[in-house]
């Protein structure tokens, strides 16, 4: 199963469940999670009317108790906190809770102590806590992450942050496949082995049950290196569709931002390229420049064909109008009219100022 199947599942199950008209709340992380699986349309048909942010919603307060808010958060103590408030002076009519990785049993306590007025419907752990960008590749958008891979005497602040994010999102896609794996790390590097430690001590001790799934002959293999000692790749030049992009311009969850290049139309400041949604992007982003090149001209040659083919049709729908649809002055110009071959008779249709036709039969 790949793990943008595994994220749709996931914001299906939780979406399909609630009937009625909802609002999604998303913190800035799961925004991004949501967007590169899930459309707008495909919100709209799960009956969502409105997406929210959770900051927007904590500054808002109209009430929508016409709605039902579906809640899904990272389980960190920020947006514990802002949920906690939100309980406290409720605007919708129920609150339905999903969090993105293991939520801590004083959060849990955090919440229920919150929920005065009982509009809490459910508490759940659906674990997407990556950004699936590829059906097999995925990110956790952690910001700057070269400067924790430097050498240093004493670790960098957020050092610990972003180990633990490291941590936790490693964990959730081996939560969301349902696997333990065995882990291998780096042993030259202390950033690898930290976090290659850490992931272990979280899946075979701290949360030993959550990851005691059923064993399968093949065991999956968690290998942590660092790219450090790997350095001729990052100066080769990429010529892949995706790579090339994603090289020169720059792909952020499968969108390219165009806003700083001269002489784009306004409704392509921002293009998204998505295997899922595009049809001709998953059939050439591991496609080289050369045969790209191709590919491009052959759907344009298709194109133009079509555009041809139907700018023919309206062309004879044009000229077909007129007599499918005649005018009063149309119609008595086609009260007299003829139709004839070699192979057959001549006849002749004669219209009176009655409308009525008379037929007359010329035979050879």
């Amino acid at each position: 199963m790949t793990l943008i199947t595994l994220i749709r599942d996931y914001i299906d199950r939780m979406l399909h469940d609630i009937p009625g008209m909802k609002v999604l709340v998303l913190d800035p992380d799961t925004v991004g999670m949501v967007s590169v699986v899930y459309s707008q349309s495909d919100l709209l048909r799960k009956e969502v009317f409105l997406v929210e942010t959770v900051d927007n919603a904590s500054s808002s307060r109209e009430s929508m108790a016409h709605l039902k808010a579906v809640y899904f958060l990272r389980p960190s103590s920020d947006n514990v906190q802002k949920l906690r408030r939100h309980l406290a002076a409720p605007r919708f009519a129920e609150y339905h809770l999903f969090f993105s990785n293991v939520l801590k049993i004083p959060q849990i306590q955090v919440l229920a102590d919150s929920d005065e007025q009982e509009v809490v419907q459910q508490v759940q752990e659906f674990y997407a806590d990556f950004c699936a960008i590829d059906p097999y590749h995925f990110t956790l958008n952690i910001r700057n992450n070269h400067v924790y891979m430097l050498p240093m005497v004493v670790d960098p602040p957020g050092m610990q942050s972003f180990c633990d994010r490291a941590v936790d999102g490693i964990a959730s896609v081996f939560l969301a496949l349902k696997r333990r794996p065995v882990i291998r790390y780096q042993r030259t590097s202390d950033v690898a082995k930290r976090i290659a430690q850490e992931t272990a001590r979280l899946m075979y001790e701290q949360e030993s049950g959550l990851f005691d799934f059923r064993r399968t002959e093949n065991s999956s293999l968690l290998l942590v290196i660092d790219r450090r000692d790997d350095p001729v790749t990052p100066l080769l030049n990429q010529w892949t569709y995706q790579a090339m992009v994603h090289e020169l311009i720059g792909i952020e969850n499968n969108k390219v931002d165009l806003r700083e290049y001269p002489n784009v139309p306004k409704d392509q400041k921002e293009v998204v390229l998505s295997s899922v949604q595009d049809e001709f992007f998953r059939a050439n982003m591991f496609e080289n420049f050369g045969d790209l090149g191709m590919n491009i001209k052959r759907m344009v040659d298709d194109f133009q064909h079509l555009s041809k083919t139907s700018q023919n049709i309206q062309s004879i729908s044009k000229k077909l109008l007129p007599f499918l649809f005649p005018t009063k002055e149309r119609k008595k110009q086609l009260c007299h009219w003829k139709v004839g071959s070699a192979d057959l008779p001549l006849l002749s249709l004669t219209c009176s100022p009655r409308t009525h036709v008379s037929h007359t039969y010329n035979g050879e």
